[in-house]
């Protein structure tokens, strides 16, 4: 097989393997080395990337923080309903996940809590509603009050009170995502002072992640996905710190998929990084010539995603797929709360 087809990205998954809580310490979760230029693939911590990454190259890291983004409330009759915040319109205007979706029409209020409701006003073409936030105070104090953290689909338990911070990186500042870029999930504060030390480079940038990452490709051929839409940002100090190391033939490592589409979409063809933000819908898939992008460090994903398809993409289908059986095999916790692998 070459990658070319959906059902490639097909492979068995026990469920027993699916993660539902993370490890702790947050370094200590299992990290698969797959090195691309002799196809050998070891076993290592996360902790030992402080010895795999050398003075001088760049990690590039996502700051986008997870929004409190699941609103749990009822309908008028007293029917539980849901509303999955997913991008703010601007104003006190959503667009948003809605369930029931039948039940919830335009004119139907949700209420969330004793001065929170929500106001369903339209139906997008994507089936997706624009909602209105009917709040006494800012509408972001009433999200961080009573929002609860919107756990992946796979991780099939409520969202507890650890969840808050522990699904979140540790460098996350600027709100805005409805899933953690969950490959920095994995990196300590101790860890990024060790590294830093050593003389690794520091890059953050912004992408702010949408539902649509857990969205299964549906099609058989990868070229008719229609790709789901996320907002990124690059300032002048992350282009400067990418640029100056590329100049001095250092390395790039990206810290999850969402860094990867940040920098590809951002990238000139020679590589360049340009400062700037906007809305990108790059699909990213075998094949594909990265411009600025030298490592990956990633997690374990669904079967037939777009981010296994990226994941082979840079390392290639046949050992992209190798690595999972091998993980499967292994016994590697995948998805979200799972273990890590770091492609080099």
């Amino acid at each position: 097989m070459s990658g070319s087809f959906t059902s490639d990205y097909d492979f068995f998954l026990p469920p027993s393997l699916v993660a539902s809580v993370p490890v702790e310490p947050r370094d200590a979760a299992r990290l698969m080395v797959v090195d691309r230029a002799t196809g050998t693939i070891t076993h290592r911590r996360f902790s030992d990337l402080e010895t795999l990454i050398p003075p001088g190259d760049v990690l590039v890291l996502n700051r986008s923080r997870v929004l409190r983004a699941r609103l749990l409330g009822t309908r008028d009759s007293g029917a539980p309903a849901e509303i999955l915040l997913l991008k703010p319109l601007g104003g006190d205007a959503w667009e948003a996940m809605v369930s029931p979706g039948g039940k919830l029409k335009p004119g139907r209020v949700v209420h969330i809590a004793p001065g929170f409701d929500v106001a369903v006003q339209s139906v997008t073409e994507r089936r997706t509603r624009v909602v209105r936030l009917i709040t006494r105070g800012p509408a972001d104090a009433a999200i961080e009050a009573h929002g609860h953290i919107p756990l992946p689909p796979y991780i099939q338990r409520p969202d507890e009170p650890a969840d808050r911070e522990r699904y979140q990186t540790v460098y996350a500042r600027e709100s805005g995502s409805v899933a953690a870029p969950t490959a920095g999930l994995h990196f300590t504060t101790r860890l990024l002072d060790a590294l830093a030390a050593k003389g690794v480079k520091r890059a953050e940038v912004l992408l702010h992640v949408g539902a649509g990452t857990f969205k299964p490709v549906e099609v058989e051929d990868p070229a008719l996905h229609v790709m789901h839409e996320e907002w990124y940002s690059v300032n002048d100090d992350a282009a400067r710190a990418v640029n100056d190391a590329r100049a001095r033939g250092g390395h790039i490592w990206a810290v999850g998929t969402t860094a990867v589409r940040t920098l590809e979409s951002a990238a000139l063809p020679d590589g360049t990084l340009v400062p700037g933000q906007g809305d990108t819908r790059i699909f990213i898939r075998p094949p594909y010539g990265f411009r600025a992008v030298d490592r990956l460090i990633t997690n374990f994903h669904l079967p037939r995603s777009t981010l296994i398809m990226l994941v082979a993409a840079f390392a290639g289908y046949d050992l992209t797929m190798r690595a999972y059986r091998t993980a499967v095999a292994e016994g590697y916790r995948f998805y979200s709360y799972g273990d890590a692998m770091v492609i080099l």
